[in-house]
């Protein structure tokens, strides 16, 4: 018998910091990857405001050091710093990850990149699968130890309504065989996102790890910045949100105590999301994205690819 979906008083208007009021993180330690830019802003300044230590992952470290004054002046919290991680590179995420010290109790994949041109890595790999994936398949595997060690640690994966589209193609993943499509190649890498915390959750639960995927909504930023304007032609009329009320359902995920204990599921506007309905397409969840089946499979695949790729 399937749970009752969750729901909260919260909803697509609340902000970060809606959520966050009352919410005590003292002594929590937390990771939001992307936290630079966006929606990543926002959430790294809603974990602060609530007491966590956070650590800002990202690419460009002055960027990052920039942001981290804003938040220090604007929650008066000391407790962040800046480290260096590019998702795309497997080095970078494994320095990251042998760096990180201490238990780890909330860890926000937040980090991406959308619609960009077709981009490998040096693996070879399909950049928006790598980055958004299996870069933060990598981290999360490697900083298993520290999340199990912080007891009650969370887990969030940003995942997106372009996953409904785009369910895993998994003997082409990277678009070998296939034309690439950057629209299609974005939503399978958010499909990915959703797949990740199924089987994540399923694996890990016993060690008191909980993982969801949150679907933040459409928020203007430069996420968006490889979007021409006959890609917006395609794509339905969203309601944009600010990077505040995109934040909401991330900081829920990762902070909000009544979610204690759940896990494995697809959050959008502050609840779980309901079943993907083709007559109101911006919301919901596919039932590829919630596949346990798919869920492993994807697992072992990205297992597979991480091992061909350290054996060179």
């Amino acid at each position: 018998m399937n749970a009752p979906r969750v729901t909260t008083p919260f909803g697509a208007a609340s902000t970060a910091d809606d959520v966050v009021a009352g919410v005590d993180l003292t002594g929590q330690h937390a990771v939001v990857t992307g936290a630079s830019s966006g929606i990543g802003v926002e959430t790294a300044r809603a974990l602060a405001t609530a007491g966590a230590a956070v650590t800002l992952a990202v690419r460009s470290v002055a960027g990052g050091e920039r942001t981290a004054e804003d938040i220090r002046a604007t929650t008066g919290s000391q407790l962040i710093r800046v480290a260096p991680l590019d998702l795309s590179d497997q080095g970078s995420v494994a320095a990251f990850v042998s760096a990180w010290e201490g238990p780890l109790h909330i860890l926000v994949n937040n980090a991406g990149v959308s619609a960009t041109p077709e981009t490998r890595t040096a693996e070879g790999w399909e950049l928006q699968f790598a980055t958004n994936h299996l870069g933060h398949f990598a981290l999360t595997n490697g900083l298993h130890p520290a999340l199990a060690a912080a007891g009650g640690a969370r887990v969030v994966s940003l995942s997106s309504i372009a996953h409904v589209q785009a369910p895993m193609v998994f003997d082409d993943v990277d678009f070998r065989e296939r034309p690439y499509d950057r629209l299609l190649a974005y939503g399978e890498s958010k499909t990915a996102a959703a797949l990740f915390s199924v089987e994540a959750n399923r694996r890990w639960a016993g060690d008191g790890i909980t993982t969801n995927a949150a679907n933040p909504g459409a928020v203007s930023t430069n996420l968006g910045r490889h979007l021409t304007e006959g890609d917006f032609a395609q794509l339905p009329a969203y309601d944009f949100k600010t990077p505040q009320q995109g934040a909401a359902t991330s900081v829920l995920l990762a902070a909000w105590p009544q979610l204690e204990g759940i896990g494995g599921r697809y959050f959008e506007d502050c609840d779980e999301a309901p079943r993907y309905n083709p007559e109101t397409p911006l919301r919901g969840v596919a039932d590829h994205a919630l596949d346990p089946a798919a869920a492993e499979r994807l697992w072992q695949v990205s297992l597979d690819m991480l091992a061909d790729a350290q054996r060179g």
